[in-house]
């Protein structure tokens, strides 16, 4: 039922977004359509990951499953950066890292924890990305804010630019440490234990093939979108830090939050906590520090500096999924728990 749903949605979605731009209709029907396409976009893509994931493995599956629910978000982030939006740039990064943290692993622990008294995931790997994250977050985020109180612009946009750098050239190491040197030495009992067979909705080449469609409309959908930001954000009241924040970040992040859903329902939790938590890492050791980057080649470029209401959000979301997840188990009162936070934080962003 779901699938005719989403399937609708885009039948009618990309030609009504087309059709839409080239005779100028209201810019909040637009984004409207604009949000909804790309939504149903990300289903598609969110269902040819789940089908590469049961051909590569949980861990390379969640990789490819963060890797593209970011490619829409990294679509947006670009084409915001053109239009010279590095606010909302920086405030849909840190709603996506909230998202991830607190509102896909949330719900995922909630849906899972519904169907599951306690459900298991690979402590090691729950150990290993606690220390990315407060690294990225509380070092990498921070340090920038602090020191740029005694700098001057080119000054803060060069310490930019060098963490930035160190921040991927980490991330990439990271990877090269899960899935070559170290690949299976960190596997928990019941990994091991698990054999299950499953045969995936599409084969490589069309998931592959359906992937790269979605990907190519969602880019074209995307830069439209941005362009309807200011209006709606006058028409409702709403700051530029609430768009990016809640909005731009929930939209972009649309198929991680149905694919980390749909494997804890199936008690799949190493894939699902590899989907939010390693969509987070990508996020901020990956996405946003080639943000830094390529906003060199625009007319304004982007420093790493976010608001001190963003990196409060971001630290305490930290701490918190730290405490949670370090035991390699969940429940889906801790999955209640972290929905509640990020709705509490959602209200601080809409009033502020």
């Amino acid at each position: 039922m779901t699938k005719k749903i989403f399937m609708m949605m885009t039948l009618l979605g990309v030609p009504l977004s087309i059709i839409g731009t080239l005779l100028h209709w209201s810019n909040l029907l637009l984004f409207a359509i604009y949000c909804l396409t790309i939504i149903a976009l990300s289903s598609y893509m969110g269902r040819a990951t789940e089908s590469l994931s049961i051909i590569a493995g949980p861990r390379i599956g969640g990789l490819l499953n963060a890797t593209f629910g970011n490619a829409v978000e990294l679509i947006i982030a670009i084409f915001s950066l053109k239009a010279g939006l590095n606010g909302v740039v920086l405030a849909s990064l840190t709603g996506s890292v909230l998202g991830n943290m607190l509102l896909v692993a949330g719900l995922s622990f909630f849906v899972g924890g519904l169907k599951y008294k306690r459900q298991r995931f690979n402590v090691y790997d729950a150990r290993h990305n606690s220390g990315l994250l407060m690294f990225a977050v509380l070092i990498a985020f921070v340090i920038p804010e602090v020191f740029s109180i005694e700098m001057r612009g080119d000054e803060t946009l060069s310490l930019s630019v060098g963490i930035s750098v160190t921040l991927i050239i980490l991330y990439l190491a990271a990877l090269f440490f899960k899935l070559v040197t170290h690949r299976g030495v960190y596997q928990s009992s019941n990994e091991l234990s698990e054999h299950e067979e499953e045969e995936p909705e599409w084969g490589k080449g069309r998931a592959i093939f359906v992937l790269a469609l979605a990907t190519l409309a969602v880019a074209y959908i995307s830069e439209h979108l941005v362009h309807t930001f200011e209006f709606v954000a006058k028409s409702f009241g709403w700051s530029e830090l609430f768009i990016g924040v809640i909005i731009v970040a929930i939209v972009g992040n649309a198929a991680e939050h149905a694919s980390a859903v749909l494997m804890a329902h199936k008690n799949k939790m190493d894939v699902a906590v590899e989907i939010a938590i390693g969509s987070t890492l990508q996020v901020a050791m990956f996405v946003l520090p080639a943000l830094v980057l390529i906003s060199l080649f625009f007319e304004k470029s982007m420093p790493l500096l976010f608001t001190w209401q963003e990196l409060a959000a971001m630290a305490s979301s930290v701490l918190l999924m730290v405490v949670i997840s370090n035991d390699g188990e969940s429940n889906w009162f801790e999955g209640l728990t972290l929905i509640a936070a990020y709705v509490i934080m959602g209200i601080g962003f809409y009033l502020l």
